[in-house]
């Protein structure tokens, strides 16, 4: 099994790491900070090198139970020992974007006690799918109003990693409408926005709300009568 460094420290930029399996254009390594997609999440980028070599990582990705990291060109050998970056500024942005969408989701289940039904995100845009039977433009302000409210409280986010029985007997811990943790899965990781939102997570998160920027609700949309989209974006960082 990959050790999964991102699990304890998303900021953790550069790693060194040792190939475990090789194909002819992809490896597994003993440990990897490269985030492999999932939850809405895109995978990460970045490069791995090796002497004077050096590969283009396109994108991490779990087949089989292995964490393949996707590179352009011939792979190095079971054994090498091999240095990762990823694309930071990307997983950043990613970063701050997903936090985003649990304080979305935190504000919409602690004032509305709506459920999601999807999501997804690109950095710093993402959209999230409720269970509203209506929606209107004064409704999305307010809800953008409060989400900045949150923003501004620069509330602490933490990660933790509870026994399945334990998790499952925190209230509201799965908050999207079908409960998409498979059986086997014994550990659940979860994120805990301080005073806000907690849920079962695997991906990567900012340290502080504050981190995340002005998020705007740049669009609403019906995507059925109980189903209604809501479509973010944040602010770059100059």
């Amino acid at each position: 099994m990959t050790s999964l460094l991102y699990f304890d420290d998303s900021y953790l930029k550069a790693f060194e790491a040792r190939v475990v399996e090789s194909n002819e254009s992809a490896v597994v390594l003993d440990q990897t900070a490269f985030y492999p997609g999932g939850g809405g999440q895109p995978a990460d980028s970045g490069t791995l090198t090796s002497g004077d070599q050096r590969w283009h990582v396109g994108r991490a990705k779990k087949e089989s139970g292995k964490l393949w990291h996707r590179l352009d060109g011939p792979a190095p050998a079971v054994g090498s020992t091999v240095h990762g970056e990823l694309d930071w500024d990307r997983r950043y942005q990613l970063m701050r974007t997903h936090t985003a969408m649990h304080i979305l989701c935190g504000v919409i289940w602690r004032d509305y006690q709506v459920s999601v039904t999807g999501g997804n995100m690109e950095p710093l845009h993402g959209r999230m799918d409720f269970e509203f039977d209506s929606m209107s433009k004064e409704l999305a302000a307010e809800i953008e109003e409060k989400i900045n409210q949150e923003v501004d409280a620069a509330r602490p986010v933490k990660t933790d990693i509870l026994p399945r029985e334990q998790a499952f007997q925190i209230p509201d811990l799965i908050r999207t409408k079908i409960n998409l943790l498979p059986e086997g899965i014994q550990e659940v990781r979860v994120v805990e926005i301080e005073g806000l939102d907690l849920q079962a997570d695997g991906g990567t998160h900012v340290a502080n709300t504050a981190e995340v920027g002005r998020i705007r609700i740049v669009d609403y949309k019906s995507k059925g009568a109980e189903n209604k989209r809501l479509v973010v974006e944040l602010e770059s960082e100059e």
